[in-house]
């Protein structure tokens, strides 16, 4: 279960994290409502993850997961450069995570 919620932590930080950017500043204001009650779900659900998991691999899995994710959201969406580098670096931190999940009680 605690997997499950962390991954739901770290989707809402993608949501979050594109919110923030589509808030130009937190000048408009849906978007802007929209990444602060992201913010807060994601540290509620990364704070219940971390009742069962290890501090470290919960908070790494969490920080890869959004930022993994808004990086695919970034190319795919926002048109944003996806350099052979880039991707690369991705699959790094992808790579990362499997092998935190791997290594990790629970």
């Amino acid at each position: 279960m605690a997997w499950i919620v962390l991954v739901i932590a770290g989707l809402l930080e993608i949501v979050w994290s594109v919110a923030m950017k589509q808030s130009d500043g937190f000048t408009r204001l849906a978007p802007s409502v929209l990444s602060v009650t992201a913010m807060i779900g994601s540290v509620v659900a990364l704070a219940f993850a971390m009742r069962t998991l290890p501090l470290g691999t919960a908070y790494t899995v969490w920080t890869g997961i959004g930022a993994v994710g808004a990086f695919a959201v970034g190319i795919v969406f926002l048109g944003e450069a996806a350099s052979a580098l880039r991707l690369a670096a991705a699959t790094l931190i992808v790579a990362g995570l499997v092998l935190m999940k791997v290594a990790s009680p629970g």
